[in-house]
């Protein structure tokens, strides 16, 4: 069972703003999030170089979740440090909404909550992304994928029309 989402603590950075602005609501981060169709996860190698790379993720249960194959770079990553952060936005200078979430990732074994995750990514990304889950992980054609939760602890939102910065503590 998932945990029940908490609202965060909503802080506007002026500094780095335009006049007048608004924090970002959480709601607005939650609606880019879940349409997001990439997002970047940041994790560290264990010589403590950053490692980054694209993926798709699904939002749901107050979460981002994330998928990769047990033998992974990112897979050997989080097993040694799970700390991680996702990106997204659009690659803009005037328009758009840019997000930071940073947070722990935590694999699910449990086929019951997986099939609730399937579900959500096959929602989102339709067909192409179907997964079976059995044995505690996805399973895509020849493919076995371990599933990460990324619950966030700090996210940072950065509005670019108008310009404004947001940041959510958990």
């Amino acid at each position: 069972m998932g945990m029940a989402t908490r609202a965060p603590v909503t802080e506007l950075d002026a500094r780095y703003g335009e006049e007048g602005v608004s924090a970002l609501s959480w709601q607005e981060a939650e609606r880019v999030l879940a349409a997001a169709e990439l997002s970047w996860l940041s994790t560290v190698r264990p010589d403590g170089q950053p490692h980054v790379t694209p993926l798709i993720t699904a939002w749901h249960d107050g979460a981002l979740w994330v998928t990769t194959g047990p033998h992974e770079q990112k897979a050997r990553n989080l097993a040694g440090n799970p700390r991680c952060t996702l990106t997204t936005g659009c690659n803009t200078l005037h328009g758009g909404l840019d997000l930071v979430v940073e947070g722990t990732a935590v694999r699910e074994a449990d086929n019951g909550r997986l099939r609730q995750v399937a579900a959500a990514f096959e929602a989102k990304y339709g067909d192409e992304w179907h997964f079976e889950v059995a044995d505690g992980g996805f399973h895509h054609g020849p493919g076995e994928a371990h599933v990460f939760e990324v619950r966030p602890v700090r996210a940072y939102g950065f509005g670019k029309d108008p310009y404004s910065h947001t940041r959510w503590r958990f």
